[in-house]
């Protein structure tokens, strides 16, 4: 089964959803998304929009703050577009119908750690669920945007299914995807001019993590196998305040909690934070994350406090609507009267398939946008709130290019042959190999976490590089199954963060390694970037 069409985004995001919308005026669209339309990380950011708005802030500020976030390693060039062109991407989304949270006529501007102003533009402390509704309600007008649910890559179509033999020098085109019907339980061939790698984070490869159920590092995989350059993948952030035994996905308490005056206290309520750094709370997230880290390891404790109760409650409420009532509800907490039990989580990856200013990859036609890509504005630690905005800012730019592509240039898509799904799925063998995806989140939570040493990545590498073949040999000789693409996709993102780790022999932003606890600008100031040719 075939189907084509002039864009093919994979993902539904903001990044997918927005890029969408543009190139939607251009060509017809087809959008898969593996679960629901509206599941992704965006529908659960509660943070916001970092845009420079009021009087007091500027460019410049935003700037600065992006770049002493990120360690050394931002793309100045890539932190300027973000910054100066973010403003106008925000006003974009209010004129779709984004009701962000306004107080006396103006926009309500929050403030997270790392930033010099109050800067966050946002929709209550449900920011990214307003965006997702607002977009969604735009797109199902369009009548050039096909929505596929519960649809999964599989692989990105190249050369490679054509039989060519690739190599580090190739010129690879990418001319859309294999995907895997769910409900049907087929595979079907989705072709197009343009392929948009939007399929957001890679949280499950931890075993504890903010992300929803979906986030398994598809894009970065496929791109990876593809031939595509990966970069930086060793920046992992973790969040550091979600909710103690709240399940997985780990429930968020979101950082501008802390912006807005809460404090962080050990268990017999000291405040610790004046030991790691001068903005105390507000610290940058890795800071934070590595002091509660250190803190529970000094005291063998399972987590540490969150403090708001000294802050005035009907403030608390009418701030964090959706805190308030998801931990008084769900978890019989009353944030407002009760200490909340928090530890840090995987969040949010900084690297990614590495693209240019247009969302360009080295792979023609293939782009990619939001958080599997890496653009270089996050550099070794992003700034709370960039995430958003890099989505908006990066798609309009990747959708321009796009959009000269396909008006400029026919793209001949060869004859693809259809997909060989002649293997024979053995139910013994799957539920042996189903507890791997435990292993791999055990392993990386364990050795690739907050702190890492060489003895611990090498022994993660050992054990996973086990797994990705057995996985693969599985993979070769069975049916395709959605829990059998996210597990092959897990183990390889895993293998390639652990393999960044290992190489970047020195300690800067999220990635902190205790042989190697200086940061070297002479020898580490620049990406680190992996390819399948390596």
């Amino acid at each position: 089964m075939e189907t084509k069409s002039d864009f093919l985004i994979i993902g539904s995001g903001i990044a997918g959803l927005s890029y969408a919308l543009r190139v939607a005026e251009f060509g017809s669209v087809s959008i898969i998304t593996k679960k629901e339309k509206a599941d992704s990380n965006t529908n659960l950011a509660q943070g916001g929009i970092a845009a420079v708005i009021s009087n007091d802030d500027s460019f410049e500020l935003h700037i600065r703050d992006t770049l002493t976030a990120g360690d050394g390693l931002c793309h100045i060039d890539a932190v300027e577009t973000l910054v100066y062109e973010g403003p106008k991407r925000l006003n974009e989304l209010i004129d779709i119908g984004v009701k962000f949270t306004t107080k006396y006529g103006k926009l309500d501007l929050g403030r997270e750690g790392g930033h010099s102003r109050n800067r966050i533009v946002h929709a209550q402390d449900l920011t990214g669920k307003e965006i997702e509704r607002a977009l969604l309600q735009k797109i199902a007008t369009h009548p050039n945007i096909k929505i596929y649910e519960n649809h999964i890559a599989i692989d990105l179509i190249t050369e490679h299914h054509l039989g060519i033999n690739l190599n580090k020098s190739s010129d690879i085109h990418c001319w859309g995807a294999y995907v895997l019907d769910v409900e049907q339980g087929i595979v079907k061939k989705f072709l197009a001019q343009i392929t948009m790698l939007s399929t957001g984070g890679l949280g499950h490869v931890y075993l504890h993590t903010t992300n929803p159920l979906i986030a398994t590092g598809d894009g970065v995989a496929m791109a990876y196998r593809a031939g595509a350059n990966i970069a930086n993948m060793e920046f992992i952030q973790f969040h550091p305040t979600t909710l103690h035994n709240s399940g997985s996905p780990s429930f968020l308490i979101s950082e501008a909690v802390r912006g807005f005056g809460a404090y962080l206290k050990t268990i017999d309520g000291e405040r610790f934070m004046s030991k790691y750094h001068p903005s105390l709370e507000l610290a940058p997230r890795d800071v934070v994350a590595r002091a509660i880290d250190a803190e529970l390891k000094r005291r063998g404790d399972n987590y540490i406090y969150l403090d708001l109760r000294h802050l005035p409650a009907d403030s608390i409420k009418e701030k964090f609507p959706n805190i308030y009532q998801t931990c008084l509800e769900k978890y019989k907490l009353d944030i407002t009267m009760e200490l909340i039990p928090v530890v840090p989580a995987a969040h949010y990856a900084c690297g990614g398939v590495f693209t240019d200013l247009v969302g360009r990859t080295n792979i023609k036609n293939l782009f990619a946008c939001g958080e599997v890509a890496m653009t270089g504005v996050h550099g070794a630690n992003r700034l709370a709130s960039n995430s958003l905005l890099e989505a908006i800012v990066f798609s309009e730019r990747a959708a321009t290019t796009s959009i000269e592509i396909v008006s400029n240039q026919k793209i001949q898509i060869p004859e693809i042959p259809e997909w060989d799904d002649s293997g024979t799925f053995n139910t013994e063998e799957w539920i042996l190999i189903s507890h791997d995806r435990k292993e791999i989140q055990e392993i990386m939570w364990d050795y690739v976490g907050i702190v890492r040493s060489d003895l611990r990545l090498e022994r993660a590498i050992r054990r996973l590089s086990f797994i990705h073949e057995e996985v693969e040999n599985f993979y070769k000789k069975t049916k395709i199954t959605e829990p059998l693409i996210e597990l092959r996709n897990l183990v390889l993102v895993a293998l390639l963060i652990a393999k960044s780790a290992i190489m970047r022999k020195e300690s800067r932003g999220l990635h902190y390694n205790t042989d190697y606890p200086q940061k070297d600008d002479i020898n580490w100031k620049k990406d680190t970037i992996i390819s399948i040719w390596d």
